[in-house]
């Protein structure tokens, strides 16, 4: 038994802690890395395996569990599947240098959502096999990060779950306190996809700084990022991460107790200004102001309201991602309503 295994099958009892293979952790191995949702989901799915999930064995947890996960209560049926979707489509490349042998291969092979229960307790059971190549991946390792589960599920990006995991993986290396990227290793970390965010300014406003912070608030580490130049231009970047001291963890530990609604005001230092997050999920039928602004200012024809409410929500959220605009902005009631009024369900 490689030593991962071993440590995930010790470490069974504790439902705090995630182990996860150093392979897996580092991030460089997957393309088309998944969305924040479902690489809280693969986390949840690899916890939950713990020291089988190199076994070719089907893996089962329920739809409950899922909703435990910050950000992820309100999912059903219809919203996991595009999750277990993203989860497929995951590519690992594992370039074996000793053996001299590139293996690509998915993260996941086949899942089933069984919904028999469904109308009786809104409950389902999903089953599921990890794919080949990450087995073998599993099986192999000698390395692994183990991860805070609450700081996972309390992380509000996938560039901060992506970089958290591959720092986690470095953390317990003896003298190792920092970690130099060029910038092509360190979009791979991050996972943006090629031509999104492809200004260096872009980057480091919507990915590098606002990960770094949220680690550095969320999590039992403190991260700082330097730019490395060669004249004029930036060559790389230094990620360097301090353990905290004991009240800055209980500093933390009250954080993730806190409602994540004002959390990056918090962050930022300006937590006096009252602050209003737009929902992550769902619709904003019957929640205020969302359900107001709405209806005041989305078409009518006739007098009848005319987009669905779901409709609307998905939609403005998908518009707030295109422009990379938190859902918690201090502006953003005043970018809902201007979004409605130019609403078109085209």
């Amino acid at each position: 038994m490689a030593k991962t295994i071993k440590v995930a099958a010790d470490r069974a009892y504790d439902k705090t802690k995630t182990v996860l293979p150093a392979e897996v952790a580092r991030g460089v191995y997957m393309q088309n890395a998944p969305s924040l949702r479902a690489l809280k989901l693969m986390h949840l799915m690899i916890a939950t395996a713990g020291g089988r999930m190199a076994d070719d064995v089907q893996h089962e947890l329920r739809l409950s569990d899922i909703r435990r996960i910050d950000g992820m209560k309100n999912h059903d049926r219809t919203s996991i599947i595009p999750l277990f979707g993203e989860l497929n489509a995951a590519t690992l490349i594992h370039d074996d240098k000793e053996k001299k042998r590139v293996t690509i291969g998915g993260m996941m092979d086949q899942a089933q959502i069984d919904y028999r229960e469904e109308n009786m307790t809104g409950d389902l059971v999903v089953t599921w096999y990890f794919g080949r190549t990450f087995r073998d991946m599993a099986r192999d390792s000698n390395h692994w990060a183990i991860l805070d589960r609450q700081t996972v599920f309390h992380l509000g990006s996938k560039y901060s779950v992506l970089l958290f995991q591959h720092i986690a993986s470095l953390t317990g290396l003896y003298h190792v306190t920092s970690k130099t990227f060029t910038m092509p290793e360190l979009r791979a970390v991050l996972g943006v996809p090629e031509g999104k965010l492809a200004r260096l300014a872009d980057l480091r406003r919507f990915a590098i700084e606002p990960a770094v912070s949220e680690i550095s608030q969320l999590s039992r580490l403190t991260l700082t990022a330097t730019l490395n130049k060669i004249g004029r231009t930036v060559a790389s970047v230094t990620i360097a991460w301090d353990e905290k001291e004991p009240e800055q963890k209980q500093s933390t530990k009250a954080e993730l107790g806190r409602s994540k609604v004002g959390r990056k005001a918090r962050r930022d230092g300006t937590a006096e200004i009252p602050v209003m997050a737009f929902p992550d999920f769902g619709s904003v039928k019957g929640i205020q102001p969302w359900d107001r602004i709405a209806r005041d200012n989305a078409p009518h024809i006739d007098g009848r309201h005319v987009p669905d409410l779901r409709v609307l929500s998905d939609a403005f959220r998908k518009w707030c991602r295109e422009k990379s605009v938190p859902l918690d902005a201090l502006s953003i009631k005043k970018s809902f309503t201007t979004w409605c009024k130019s609403y078109s369900a085209r």
